[in-house]
């Protein structure tokens, strides 16, 4: 009796292994020589500047859905090293980094993000950082993606930022300069109700303002192109306001100052080019700015400005 339940036991043993081997190597394809799977990239990442394409042909960055981290590849690491070469040659010239996300993806809200297309492309403006790129000559932007492979998932675009079209602006998503978008206000309300990212943010700052006590906060108010001048910016307004309430009722007692741009200050057209509405650019548009300074970042916000105006009495 013995022998006969070792005797099961062992076919049991081996109908498992057959099992195992036949799923793994004939149906997934993982063995022997096929366990090599091709990591294959579309050969189309560019760096622009307008309509000018300064590289080409580099392969496509790659992430894995829910992650905010790059799968790199020798190619990737020597494009953001050409990048790199090209910021500190030009330091007339800034740029952007615009990450895509699937729509699977939509709900992921990573750390300050609240998206993690912005996650992304920070993971890859940190990359360039250790490459001794500053972190403010590079804003961030994101978009949804309606590939569900994500094949490109990045732009990379050169600007000016001394001939930024005066009514549009940059935003760069670093700690000293944050934004969020109106997905903490109902449509067209200034009733607060900040999501789990910007709670997490303003634990942050009132930590470092405790820390910094001469530090100041400034909150901008920010709306998209719908209803009246004077009305979006009696709303940018209230929301300014209402995020300051916010920071009281966390206990800070610094000083903060609220200020609107109204709709005058857009980060993205609320129209596309055939006067369409465009709602993911409007989205963009409604939100609030959290910019914060200490003494130091005044004067030397001061020794820049001096230098500017020295430089053009020069020109002239």
């Amino acid at each position: 009796m013995r022998f006969l339940s070792l005797f099961i036991f062992l076919l049991f043993c081996v109908y498992a292994l057959v099992a195992r081997w036949y799923f793994v190597c004939q149906i997934r394809g993982l063995c022997g020589e096929q366990q090599q799977v091709e990591d294959i990239r579309l050969k189309s990442l560019q760096l622009t500047e307008g309509d000018s394409v300064i590289l080409k042909g580099y392969d496509q960055f790659a992430f894995d859905s829910a992650s905010y981290q790059p799968r790199l590849n020798s190619n990737n690491e020597t494009f953001l090293d050409t990048v790199a070469a090209v910021l500190k040659a030009r330091p007339d010239r800034n740029m952007t980094i615009t990450a895509f996300y699937r729509d699977s993806e939509k709900d992921i809200k990573p750390g300050f993000f609240e998206n993690i297309g912005l996650a992304r492309a920070d993971q890859v403006r940190k990359l360039l950082m250790k490459r001794g790129v500053e972190q403010n000559r590079i804003s961030l932007d994101h978009g949804l993606s309606e590939d569900a492979e994500l094949k490109e998932p990045l732009l990379f675009a050169l600007y000016d930022p001394n001939n930024i079209p005066s009514d549009f602006e940059k935003v760069v998503f670093t700690f000293k300069n944050m934004t969020f978008s109106d997905a903490n206000f109902e449509y067209n309300s200034d009733v607060f109700k900040p999501g789990e990212p910007f709670k997490l943010y303003a634990d942050s700052v009132k930590t470092y303002l405790g820390l910094n006590k001469d530090a100041l906060l400034r909150i901008v108010g920010h709306t998209d192109s719908i209803g009246s001048v004077d009305y979006n910016l009696d709303l940018g307004m209230r929301r300014a306001q209402s995020a300051r309430d916010y920071f009281r009722g966390l206990g800070v007692e610094s000083k903060i100052s609220v200020e609107s741009m109204g709709e005058e200050r857009p980060v993205a057209p609320n129209s596309n080019t055939d006067g369409s509405d465009n709602p993911e650019g409007r989205q963009k548009n409604r939100r609030v700015n959290f910019i914060l300074s200490t003494v130091e970042d005044w004067q030397k916000a001061l020794e820049e400005n001096k230098k500017i105006l020295e430089d053009a009495s020069g020109l002239n």
